[in-house]
């Protein structure tokens, strides 16, 4: 199959990138890249051998050792002018990646000063504390939706974001028309068939994920579930707890949407495609030891299936199937009330500790209980509130 339409270039990049990474399986990148594994293994082949053309990088010279100190000084501010968000210790190390020999940031700090690119009085941000940080990568994704802008035309954007907990890599950046279900399915199905399955993710508990009410089963959520992806919920009025995603949106606004304004969805999605390049595969990144999300990051063993798998349950178990219209199931001669994410889905009833004790449970997970006890049936299982940093 051809690459995709869409920035072909990058494409290629990241490809190469994610296949150069320790252990992964180089054919199945290729079916999700879809592109034949000759073709993937070509690309790797002329950039094992050097070409990086592959890539929109510089094409500066990798060493000049009798530059000048106004042609140091001219990639300090050619650097900054193509990533007007980036500090110095950024343009250094970037620079010094790239073969060049540079000056300390501090040095890099006063050319910009003098060439008007900050105002002097801009200081470096603080050294972060200690963060929460998963193991490996696809142990835990964060997901959330910035917060919706205006566009010249009228319409929001509400720009729906992805980060890989240990590698701050970027999986999925989307320019959405809504923050509805069915376009954040849409969006991680085709996610998932090229970057795999994370374990986990780590959610607030807002619209689609949550609601106003405070529930939290929700037919996202049990999309999840169904695909053996664990669902995180954040404290409330915790914002620290989701510090990364916090992050990210102001890196996001300051190197993307500050930077011009937009007019349409697809004009977005277009710098917003470019952007997440440059930031997995460029952008140094000081919660990485000024290394670049690729450099930690690979794909999933773990496959997007062709059909989403059904809840399978122990013969013998009592199960029923939720009504397509109403959220009840039938018991001992009573109706019992379940989620409405359950709708139409098989839940199992099991006898819990007490006599006349029942849960109601989707798989593993117990939604809703039953106690013949009393006349009244119980109301839906509310979930427990994560950690601040999940387990």
């Amino acid at each position: 199959m051809p690459w995709s339409e869409m920035s072909v270039m990058d494409q290629r990049r990241e490809f190469v990138r994610l296949a150069l990474q320790e252990g992964v399986n180089r054919r199945e990148l290729c079916r999700r890249f879809g592109i034949s594994p000759d073709v993937g293994y070509k690309w790797l082949r002329r950039w094992q051998a050097g070409d990086r053309e592959l890539a929109d990088q510089s094409r500066r010279p990798k060493r000049m050792p009798k530059r000048s100190a106004a042609a140091v000084e001219a990639q300090v501010v050619a650097v900054r002018d193509k990533h007007p968000a980036w500090g110095a210790r950024k343009i250094a190390h970037c620079l010094k990646r790239d073969g060049q020999a540079v000056p300390v940031p501090s040095t890099v700090h006063r050319i910009l000063c003098r060439n008007e690119r900050i105002k002097p009085s801009e200081n470096a941000p603080p050294n972060p504390g200690h963060r929460f940080e998963k193991d490996a990568p696809n142990q835990l994704w964060q997901m959330d939706f910035k917060g919706h802008m205006p566009l010249a035309n009228g319409a929001r954007c509400h720009p729906l974001t992805v980060i890989d907990d240990h590698s701050r890599y970027v999986p999925c950046l989307k320019a959405c028309a809504n923050e509805q279900r069915p376009t954040v399915q849409e969006h991680l199905t085709a996610t998932f068939r090229r970057y795999g399955l994370p374990e986990a993710f780590y959610i607030d508990n807002g619209s689609p994920w949550g609601d106003t009410s405070g529930a939290r089963w929700t037919k996202l959520k049990v999309w999840l579930l169904k695909l053996g992806i664990r669902v995180v919920h954040a404290r409330p009025c915790h914002p620290q707890g989701r510090g990364k995603n916090e992050r990210f949106h102001r890196t996001l606004n300051a190197e993307v949407f500050a930077m011009r304004p937009f007019r349409t969805l697809p004009e977005v999605q277009r710098a917003l495609d470019a952007w997440r390049l440059v930031y997995n595969l460029e952008r140094p990144h000081q919660g990485l030891e000024m290394n670049v999300p690729a450099d930690r990051f690979r794909p999933s063993s773990r496959v997007m299936p062709a059909r989403i798998p059904k809840v399978q349950y122990d013969v013998g178990e009592t199960v029923r199937t939720v009504s397509s219209t109403r959220s009840y199931i039938s018991f001992k001669g009573q109706f019992w009330r379940v989620p409405q994410a359950f709708v139409g889905e098989r839940l199992a009833i099991r006898p819990l500790d007490r006599d006349g004790n029942y849960g109601i449970f989707f798989a593993s997970w117990q939604v809703a209980s039953i106690d013949l006890t009393i006349d009244t049936p119980v109301s839906d299982v509310s979930e427990q509130v994560s950690a601040m940093s999940p387990d």
